[in-house]
């Protein structure tokens, strides 16, 4: 599972298997994981174990990294087509 970054305890990753899937990026901490839609918007695929501080705190932090993560996420799996 490459990780994209950390950020406030956040792990933000996607995994190698993902590559037919549309762009996303999974979230985890603790005993909570996430997976959220980068394109064509921001949006959750699911969310469990988050509060909802964390869960305002993790879309913010995607907002604001939307472009590096689908950066990354195209940087990875161009190399596998």
């Amino acid at each position: 599972m490459p990780c994209v970054f950390e950020n406030k305890g956040f792990n933000f990753s996607f995994f190698s298997s993902d590559i037919k899937e549309p762009v996303h990026i999974h979230v985890t901490k603790g005993d909570g994981n996430a997976k959220i839609w980068l394109e064509p918007e921001i949006s959750w695929a699911f969310c469990y174990g988050f509060k909802p501080k964390e869960k305002r705190s993790i879309f913010k932090i995607v907002k604001n990294n939307r472009k590096l993560l689908i950066k990354k996420w195209y940087e990875y799996f161009d190399k596998y087509q």
